[in-house]
């Protein structure tokens, strides 16, 4: 099934791609050579998942978007003293190509604009020019998780071309920023714009930040931890120049751009986002990446000042249906279906505030569970709330695997208003809603009757009263004076057998057709079923035992039609035959057994 992350890229991507304006570069005559059409997103999560759509294999330069890795770098080379007395972190307001230093220092105002990254190229460990390039590229190598090759022609024109920055350079060498040759720092600096990557990559590098400097598949630290967080800051209030604000306003994601087409987002602990498409606003940013990036955060709830948690915290226990199965009484026949196929019904129990990050966790787990799934039982109790987007995503994963026979069903939503608000308002116009069940057992039941229906179980042969456990081991003649002693008794939908604390008559009922609820009372006025039973099984026979009042409440689901052993009858065949009383009491004693044995395996199941 594909996955409904995967299935809004791909429409935000073909929504997107009919958007016109803005300019390829042109300053640099090589980046002219691109493909406006070229358009690419790729969203990758804290364990490595990746979701892409469009153009991600085409290659671009990474431009400005090296500049907080190579900050990163420095920081992690020299120390956070050394890097601050040589370039601020202060927002400069100007243009990426903006001279900005401090009056009195000469220091470039952040890492982010030109002159900052020019300074940092030379801040990075290396004795030589040569050393300090292969630190860069090495290190930005462990961000994308890979070797990585520049674009020797657009390193060469840029290289021609960069008048201005190396009058920048200079500047610098003059205030002391830059200790060596300024032009050789600055021919870092026009390499690393020349890195080759794709969109994919951009993803990882901004994923590896969110994961705290460690990157999601290869689990090399390409930062150390107490880095990313000053990198990110930089990266919030500097990393859209002169857009900064209003990025960190609308989108609330730490961010940079370049000029080739490229933006990266992070949310830290959350996603890592890339997106590529080469023309560009006045500003010098991706016209179609901001785009994306804004609907993203809009409809993903993806603002940074946003609550969040780490995403895998919203799945807990995973368990099936063969561990936790209904507490109705099936026939053999649907046991033995059961037994071989309940695995294929899987509980997960959700936890705390389900944002979107944690919603698609739990999707790509049950995309995973899939092929072998009939049923998934969403176990609510311990969910905090949900958010909108949240909801929206969980109900099209609904619709996406009803569309491969598979059933989502909520449990334990039960006056759960905030919940229920969202799945309802996020369901399609078109959509009969989704199912809610007020326990697990009859979500488990529901899953149950679906596994049936797929499986086209037989038509039950007819119950005798001979076939009913209960009588099993009787001898012939006996069971025949048993049959002749008990009654039929008929009962409509809904209608009480019999009721919790009601006096014990002694009476013992044997189901033909139907099937029963048995209910206990709670607290709070309701009822919670414990067990249901069919043709075949029996209930009321623990007056058998002694018992002088009912322990629980016998309720018809549909019509119903038992046979009835009277107290009084059973009393004068056990005093003819005393082997009646006896197997009843073994009958009754393995029954109670399996029952223990049942409730420990839902302990277990539940522990």
């Amino acid at each position: 099934m594909q996955s409904p992350i995967q299935a809004y890229l791909d429409g935000l991507h073909a929504q997107l791609a009919r958007m016109q304006g803005g300019e390829v570069a042109n300053y640099i005559p090589e980046l002219t050579k691109a493909d406006p059409s070229w358009f690419s997103i790729c969203l990758v999560t804290m364990d490595g998942a990746v979701y892409s759509t469009g153009d991600s294999a085409q290659k671009f330069t990474i431009q400005s978007i090296s500049k907080p890795f190579v900050y990163a770098t420095a920081l992690a080379d020299r120390g956070v003293k050394f890097v601050a007395g040589k370039v601020g972190v202060e927002p400069s307001g100007d243009a990426f190509n903006s001279i900005s230093l401090d009056p009195k220092t000469g220091a470039p105002l952040n890492p982010m604009i030109n002159a900052g990254a020019i300074a940092t190229a030379s801040l990075v460990a290396g004795a030589t020019p040569e050393a300090q390039w292969q630190r860069i590229v090495d290190s930005m190598g462990t961000f994308v998780g890979r070797d990585l090759d520049i674009d020797e022609d657009v390193y060469r024109s840029e290289s021609d071309t960069g008048f201005r920055n190396r009058a920048i350079a200079w500047m610098l060498k003059n205030f002391g920023i830059i200790d060596g040759e300024p032009m050789a720092s600055l021919e870092n600096y026009f390499r690393q714009c020349s890195i080759l990557v794709d969109c994919r990559d951009l993803a990882f590098m901004a994923a590896t930040l969110a994961n705290g400097g460690v990157h999601p598949l290869t689990g090399r630290r390409a930062l150390p931890l107490e880095h990313v967080e000053r990198v990110l800051s930089v990266m919030a209030t500097c990393g859209m120049y002169d857009f900064a604000g209003s990025w960190v306003y609308e989108v609330g994601m730490p961010a940079k751009s370049g000029v080739g087409g490229g933006i990266i987002a992070v949310l830290p602990g959350r996603f890592g986002i890339g997106v590529f498409s080469p023309p560009l606003d006045p500003k010098g940013n991706s016209v179609r990446g901001i785009e994306v990036c804004r609907h993203l955060s809009r409809d993903f709830d993806l603002h940074v000042f946003s609550r969040a948690g780490d995403p895998s915290m919203a799945l807990g226990r995973i368990y099936t249906a063969d561990q936790a199965p209904s507490k109705r009484q099936p026939s053999p026949q649907m046991r033995r279906y059961l037994n071989d196929n309940a695995h294929r019904i899987k509980y997960l129990c959700l936890h705390g505030f389900l944002a979107v990050d944690g919603i698609e966790y739990v999707i790509r787990r049950m995309i995973e569970m899939a092929a072998d799934s009939s049923s998934f039982i969403l176990d609510m109790h311990q969910v905090d709330g949900i958010s909108e987007s949240a909801a929206r995503l969980l109900n099209d994963a609904r619709l996406r695997f009803a569309g491969e026979n598979i059933a989502v069903v909520f449990s334990r939503i039960h006056r759960r208003h905030a919940i229920k608000h969202f799945l309802s308002t996020t369901s399609p116009k078109n959509d009969r809603g989704y199912l809610s069940f007020e326990d697990n057992d009859l979500a488990v039941e529901w899953c149950e009757n679906h596994l049936l229906g797929d499986l086209a179980m037989p038509t039950p042969d007819p119950i005798a009263l001979v076939d009913c456990p209960l009588l099993r081991g009787l001898p012939p003649e006996l069971l025949a004076q048993v049959d002749k002693a008990a009654t039929v008794q008929c009962y409509r939908q809904d209608e009480s057998i019999l009721t919790t604390g009601q006096a014990g008559d002694g009476r013992v009922f044997f189901i033909a057709d139907g099937h029963v609820s048995i209910l206990v009372p709670l607290k709070n006025g309701a009822h919670q079923r414990i067990t249901t039973l069919g043709p075949g099984m029996s209930f009321g026979e623990m007056a058998l035992l002694g018992q002088t009042t009912r322990s629980a409440t016998v309720v018809a689901d549909g019509e119903v039609r038992c046979w009835v052993l009277e107290a009084n009858d059973i009393d004068r065949l056990a005093r003819d035959a005393p082997t009646l009383r006896i197997v009843l009491l073994e009958n009754i004693s393995r029954d109670m057994a399996e029952k223990l044995r049942r409730a420990t395996q839902w302990i277990a199941a539940l522990a």
